[in-house]
């Protein structure tokens, strides 16, 4: 038995081999399997592929002889004519001879030439390519080939969700996921409240590098206010310009207009500040005491400026840099500083920069005092 005849058979056995409709599956899927094998076996000719068709139709076609009923045999019948002289005897037909083997048609339907022999024509075996078979051994003649029954591939494909559409689901729900996460983490669903974390700020002092507003909002009280109670100290006055000591760089000039006397101070390119004397005597009396100092001035017509203040007492110490936002306003800018229990030993000096920001704006300082807290 050769290789195609015993996949056939194999297959056969596995189902209902009386059974047309299993048998003629049977057979489509070997033609199916050789297809497919002489498809992936480029090398193989034209001629070569013709005889290995050839070959399976014949196995097939001596297969399915063994599953078709007998054909009884029939003699012909001859009438005699109704009139006339003896008719001639009948030639003999011999009884008992078998029927011819069925023909096998491939590539088409079979037509039987009558009704009654129709029961010994082969199925018509389509060439087609059922997905369920391979006998990718049938374009090697002589290896072991099987013949798998007709298979409906396409119900169990159905059932299976694509790999591609598996990959991408995922993805998303993982992208998706990881946005969410990002999101909470940032603070996106998070309110203004929520997100501000920041603890209470305390509110401004006076102390270190201040800085008072242009607009007078914290601003100390003018003159003629309820400081004037105040007993005050004069420290600097227009009208002793000698106490104040300006650079070369620097400009330091009394002028006057209708606000009244006035120094105006112009710090150098180089930031240099002008220095106003606080004598010696003016120390003794603050010396252990907690003093305010009072440095009433504005800024030079429409050139707003920021001005910074430093100290220099001596064995009583600094009072820190300040700064404050000179505008068109005559206004007071204070500071207060607690003095050591000392004695100066000197005396100090109080230095102003008209211009913090060093754009050679100018400012007119009024008056500098100091008043001694109770």
């Amino acid at each position: 038995m050769d290789a195609i005849e015993k996949a056939i058979r194999n297959a056969l056995e596995k189902g209902n081999a009386e059974d047309r409709a299993f048998r003629e599956r049977v057979y489509r899927s070997a033609f199916a399997a050789l297809d497919r094998a002489l498809q992936a076996n480029p090398g193989v000719t034209v001629e070569a592929a013709i005889k290995r068709r050839k070959a399976i139709q014949a196995k097939i076609t001596e297969i399915e002889s063994e599953y078709l009923p007998a054909v009884p045999d029939v003699a012909p019948q001859i009438d005699a004519p109704a009139a006339g002289p003896a008719a001639g005897v009948a030639p003999a037909v011999e009884t008992g001879q078998k029927a011819p083997s069925p023909a096998v048609t491939v590539d088409g339907p079979v037509h039987p030439a009558s009704d009654a022999a129709r029961s010994r024509v082969l199925p018509v075996v389509p060439d087609i390519m059922p997905d369920a078979i391979d006998i990718a051994a049938s374009a090697a003649p002589g290896a072991a080939t099987e013949v798998a029954p007709d298979r409906d591939e396409r119900r169990i494909r159905g059932r299976r969700l694509p790999l591609t559409a598996i990959f991408f689901t995922v993805t998303l729900l993982a992208a998706i996921g990881i946005g969410l996460f990002f999101a909470m983490q940032t603070g996106v669903f998070k309110t203004a409240a929520q997100l501000n974390t920041a603890p209470p700020e305390a509110p401004p002092t006076v102390e270190g590098d201040d800085f008072t507003p242009a607009d007078g909002a914290n601003a100390p009280a003018k003159p003629g206010a309820p400081d004037q109670s105040r007993d005050w100290i004069d420290v600097f006055s227009p009208n002793d310009p000698t106490h104040v000591a300006a650079p070369s760089d620097a400009k330091a000039e009394v002028m006057k207009d209708d606000t009244g006397s006035f120094l105006r101070i112009q710090s150098g390119a180089s930031g240099s500040a002008i220095a106003f004397d606080v004598g010696q005597g003016v120390l003794e009396r603050l010396a252990g005491k907690h003093a305010v100092f009072d440095i009433i001035a504005r800024a030079e017509d429409g050139k707003d400026t920021q001005i910074s203040v430093d100290c220099n007492f001596g064995e009583l110490g600094d009072c820190g840099r300040k700064r404050y936002a000179v505008g068109q306003q005559r206004n007071e800018y204070l500071f207060d500083v607690q003095f050591p229990n000392k004695h100066p030993g000197s005396a100090g000096t109080i230095a102003v920069n008209s211009d913090f920001d060093k754009q050679g704006k100018a400012v007119n300082i009024y008056e500098i005092r100091v008043s001694i807290e109770p």
